[in-house]
């Protein structure tokens, strides 16, 4: 093979990984299916939030209820390119685990409070309370590959906690730590 017969073939592999994929069913339209397992209530769903071109209002409420402020109760509308980040996210890294929620929503009570004793890493201002953003990680899988994919799909802030268990994605401007 010539090195830009294997170059093109690296390009056409490149596009295919970082392209959004969807499922098709069998109606052939498309479907975004996610499934979380919440850590600190044991609460877990897995539900198809978008098929046929269209949000599914009962599935959207399921999951803003899963990924509620938990000190709290308060449910928050979870910005729905969160949620399209991290199904693209889940196919990236090729996984049907559920994600495995730290931190969902947070209410501004709750913000304030971890910032006053979390020992540092909580924004005042946090996408946390706007539901855009989330602290994940992923049974079986290194925490880095998690980092690395998320950084490589450049749709938001990432980030990396190793130390704590968790990669920290949300849909503000591309940025890292």
């Amino acid at each position: 093979m010539t090195r830009r017969g294997f170059l093109g073939i690296a390009a056409g592999g490149a596009v295919l990984l970082n392209a959004p994929t969807v499922f098709a069913s069998k109606r052939g339209s498309f479907e975004r299916t996610l499934s979380f397992f919440n850590l600190h209530t044991g609460e877990s769903v897995k539900r198809t939030y978008w098929a046929d071109g269209h949000y599914d209002p009962r599935a959207l409420r399921e999951i803003n209820h899963l990924l509620r402020d938990h000190r709290t109760g308060d449910v928050a509308t979870i910005d729905r390119d969160l949620l399209n980040l991290l199904h693209q996210l889940g196919q990236t890294l090729r996984t049907s685990e559920p994600f495995q929620v730290i931190s969902g929503y947070r209410s501004p009570k709750t913000n304030e409070m971890l910032r006053k004793t979390g020992g540092g890493g909580v924004a005042k201002k946090s996408y946390h309370m706007k539901g855009m953003a989330i602290d994940v990680n992923l049974k079986g899988r290194p925490l880095k590959d998690i980092h690395r994919a998320a950084l490589n799909l450049q749709s938001g802030g990432v980030g990396y906690y190793p130390k704590s268990g968790f990669v920290h994605v949300d849909v503000g401007k591309v940025r890292s730590w």
